[in-house]
């Protein structure tokens, strides 16, 4: 029987160790690579082509949505399944957006986490039911059958986001340009654009943003908020 190949992305190492022991406990799964950040996961995803992706959302230097939104772009046949500890509703929001397939919260069994997978092999979806029941809900009450829309960092190109995320984590424009692969001139016409674009002015502010629309996560506010000078 041929297993159903999987990329496990995810950047603590004790989490990233523990996953692989539920899934490949299952038999008919096999991961074939690990990756630490987003940008990782991309890359890998073009090397490794798996069948399955399961993504963590919080990451540096490129959080999962992001790395999940280019992936899609690049292989559209590939499925992506979003692991997170969070279950709110922008989270959930985000992640449909983005063309993720399923998502479930940390906190699910080995043996849920490895039907999710297979589930989305098959071509299926697959959510945590708590989220389940909120999107039938939210399907249900919208007067046209769609899912609400939110003001959010979907409006963002890809790039946009990538330098909000570096912004937000408190990077430099010298150190946003060496991981971007582009020009400290070219970053800061970025920069000034996004704020431009947001009208928001300030690192502070820029933070805030990614925080509130889960392009980071809050455990990172408290060293980053603060005004870091664009060198």
């Amino acid at each position: 029987m041929k297993r159903i190949s999987v990329l496990l992305v995810e950047d603590h190492t004790v989490v990233r160790q523990g996953l692989r022991l539920l899934i490949e406990i299952a038999g008919d799964i096999e991961i074939v690579g690990e990756a630490k950040t987003g940008r990782e996961a991309v890359r890998m995803t073009k090397e490794l082509r798996p069948q399955v992706i399961v993504m963590d959302i919080a990451m540096p230097l490129m959080n999962g949505l992001e790395a999940t939104r280019q992936i899609l772009k690049a292989f559209p046949e590939a499925k992506v399944l979003i692991l997170s500890a969070h279950s709110d509703a922008e989270y959930v929001e985000q992640v449909m957006k983005a063309g993720a397939r399923g998502y479930l919260i940390k906190q699910s069994s080995g043996d849920v986490l490895a039907q999710a997978v297979r589930e989305l092999h098959k071509g299926q979806t697959y959510f945590t039911p708590s989220i389940a029941k909120r999107l039938k809900e939210e399907y249900q009450k919208s007067a046209d059958g769609s899912r609400l829309h939110k003001r959010s960092n979907m409006e963002l190109t890809s790039r946009e986001t990538e330098l909000l995320q570096l912004i937000a984590e408190g990077h430099v424009n010298k150190q946003i340009a060496s991981e971007l692969g582009i020009s400290i001139k070219t970053v800061e016409k970025h920069r000034q654009h996004l704020m431009e674009k947001l009208n928001i002015h300030d690192i502070a502010g820029l933070t805030r943003f990614a925080i509130g629309t889960g392009i980071i996560e809050s455990r990172v506010q408290s060293t980053t908020v603060q005004e870091v000078s664009p060198e």
